[in-house]
């Protein structure tokens, strides 16, 4: 008796376990998941509660995995300095965006930290990356002072909807997904040409893996048309 309660203890104890939490260096994130679909969304920028909430909301009622940052900021505490977790995607960005934050650090422990990350970029991507040309979808909100016009120069196509304010717009990294979405109401931009120097957001790293991405942007504070933007691409794209 004793002997099949030992082994079926450790039998138990040997399962996988569905951690519900992802890091990268010290920077965490939640984990939902609902189902078996292979779609994937993030949200990254702790200040940004519209996309949280909208992503939130699309959760209780769809299948695929989230990641939520835990953090109520834009830039997350990073071994008692400052980190923006959207500039972390490539060594390169990771590099300068450490810089960015702490100029006072030494050169030891910026490599030290850069290494940290480097380390850790694989198999995060390995998490959130879909597999088998399924979908990315980051959720952004932005504040007075940026919008689409802003995002033309590094475009390959563009879609401006006459009627839809320029803060509100999809950025896409696949052309037949960009070719869809511009056939919906909304604003959209296709960037599907690496940069000469990659600033370390995710949408490059997206492209540079070939992984479809989507990055919905809309105004802080207009949870109506982001939870409408994320259900359109929901209903039209596969």
């Amino acid at each position: 008796m004793s002997f099949l309660f030992i082994y079926f203890s450790s039998l138990i104890l040997s399962l996988p376990v569905n951690d519900d939490r992802l890091r990268i260096s010290t920077i965490e994130f939640k984990v939902v998941k609902k189902g078996n679909s292979d779609r994937k969304y993030i949200w990254l920028h702790g200040d940004e509660q519209t996309a949280k909430m909208a992503l939130e909301n699309h959760m209780k009622k769809s299948k695929g995995t989230a990641f939520f940052i835990m953090n109520d900021l834009r830039e997350v505490n990073f071994y008692e300095g400052l980190i923006d977790p959207n500039r972390i995607f490539s060594s390169y960005g990771a590099k300068r965006n450490i810089h960015k934050y702490n100029p006072q650090w030494s050169a030891s422990k910026k490599k030290k930290l850069l290494d940290s990350i480097d380390k850790d970029r694989k198999t995060f991507f390995e998490t959130i990356f879909p597999k088998n040309g399924g979908l990315l979808v980051a959720l952004h909100n932005n504040y007075k002072g940026y919008n689409i016009y802003q995002e033309v120069e590094n475009s390959d196509a563009i879609s401006i909807k006459d009627d839809q304010n320029p803060r509100d717009f999809f950025l896409c990294t696949n052309r037949e997904d960009f070719e869809l979405l511009a056939k919906s109401p909304y604003n959209v931009v296709l960037q599907n040409n690496l940069p000469a120097k990659d600033d370390g957001s995710l949408s490059w790293a997206a492209l540079k893996n070939q992984v479809r991405y989507i990055n919905i942007e809309t105004r802080l504070g207009w949870l109506s048309m982001q939870k409408r933007m994320l259900a359109y691409i929901e209903k039209t794209l596969p």
